[in-house]
């Protein structure tokens, strides 16, 4: 039986962000991370916000240190329609510019950043069982070797991520609302040669014939690029079973899209995730909390899942240092409440993109200036601003203007 205080389920942004913070605190915290770093990830293109939890966690000289691609804005394309949005032009007024990042290299570096400050990570260990019905919290961990052990804890944090391992553990998942739908993606050398083309944005484009189906496109600075296609599975009918030819088969239907890659050298095979949107019955009970993707992850259309995976990080930390210091903490009122409004704005926006409602709005020719930094500030990531009316008022204000838009375009 080993003893902690804080046990973090997790190495990635989440779980980094989190131990960071409760060790600047003072707190003893130990993270249980599967797999060892660097490993591969998507979910590449940061958001503004993200980066004001980074520099929370004491982090921020190192992320900007290291050479990732600086991202300034998000890029639309439909056919022959083009827009952008700037992040230095936002109803927030929060951080200008963020990172586009290889996620094997840029985990690792906050996982290490966290160590730095005190954070012990044993890599390659896997929590096999979890007890929270006891006096303290119980996890069974497994090591590499195949040895176990116990760990009793005040408090765990899963930060997991799509491993999810409390919601398996404890029968807390639930199923999501939204669609089933599968990407399909890999890293490629994207030798662009267009002198239009802007590498401090990601490049959303739109199937120009199925408005449901989308790509990314994540320049990085070496060069290379992280591209994807999302699609709802009966696209996926007539496609090669070949996950590369599939994705490449789905570019061919985007000229704007392939006329943009044709000097492209795929060098790395295709990878895939479906049925990757999830939700849970609770983000929070005795002993525990849900962090990021753990808990509910929508949809990678605007880039915001480690968005609100640190976004949970920092409002955990928060609470679970209060409450290790002798406090009385709600987590209903002061971490599930605040942290969902911010994620159901970003779903009014995710469903209204599939509707195609959110499209009619972003490619809009006349919206005035400060509509389009109200939708600024939330693709920049800033959904928990509730003094923007697009996110207070946000299936509302959408309907509005989509039907404004819509008749405009009559």
């Amino acid at each position: 039986m080993e003893r902690r205080q804080v046990v973090v389920i997790g190495a990635g942004p989440s779980g980094a962000i989190a131990a960071a913070l409760l060790k600047r605190q003072g707190h003893d915290v130990l993270i249980i991370e599967r797999q060892l770093f660097p490993r591969f990830s998507i979910g590449e293109s940061l958001l503004s916000h993200c980066l004001d939890f980074v520099e929370e966690a004491g982090m921020f000289d190192a992320v900007e240190a290291a050479g990732f691609q600086v991202k300034n804005g998000a890029a639309f394309a439909w056919g022959e329609r083009y827009t952008h949005f700037d992040f230095g032009d936002t109803f927030s007024n929060g951080k200008p510019t963020t990172f586009q990042v290889q996620r094997a290299t840029f985990d690792k570096l906050l996982a290490d950043q966290a160590e730095l400050q005190g954070v012990e990570i044993r890599y390659q260990e896997e929590i096999t069982a979890a007890h929270f019905d006891g006096p303290q919290p119980q996890l069974r961990a497994r090591r590499e070797d195949g040895s176990e052990y116990t760990i009793e804890a005040d408090f765990v944090l899963d930060a997991s991520g799509y491993g999810r391992v409390l919601p398996r553990l404890l029968d807390l998942e639930a199923p999501s609302n939204f669609p089933i739908r599968q990407a399909v993606f890999t890293h490629i050398e994207d030798r662009i040669d267009d002198k239009h083309f802007d590498r401090e944005k990601i490049l959303v484009s739109i199937h120009p014939t199925h408005r449901d189906i989308w790509f990314w496109l994540i320049p990085f600075s070496d060069g290379r690029c992280s591209l994807g296609v999302v699609a709802s599975a009966e696209h996926f009918q007539d496609k090669p079973e070949d996950l590369e030819a599939c994705l490449r088969a789905f570019i061919d239907e985007t000229p704007s899209l392939s006329g943009l890659l044709q000097n492209a050298v795929w060098d790395t095979p295709a990878r895939t995730i479906n049925g990757y949107s999830a939700n849970v019955k609770t983000l929070h009970g005795p002993g525990f909390a849900l962090l990021g993707n753990a808990a509910e992850f929508l949809d990678p259309v605007f880039s915001s899942g480690v968005t609100i995976a640190m976004r949970s990080a920092s409002m955990a930390a928060s609470l679970l240092h209060r409450q290790l210091q002798g406090e009385t903490v709600d987590w209903h009122t002061e971490f599930s409440v605040p942290l969902k409004r911010g994620v159901d704005t970003f779903r009014a926006y995710v469903e209204g993109w599939y509707e195609g409602t959110f499209q009619d709005v972003i490619f809009h020719s006349d919206s005035p200036p400060e509509i389009r930094r109200m939708i600024s500030a939330i693709l920049a990531g800033y959904a928990w601003d509730e003094r923007n009316p697009f996110v207070s008022e946000a299936k509302r204000r959408l309907r509005v203007i989509s039907e404004v838009c819509a008749s405009a375009a009559q």
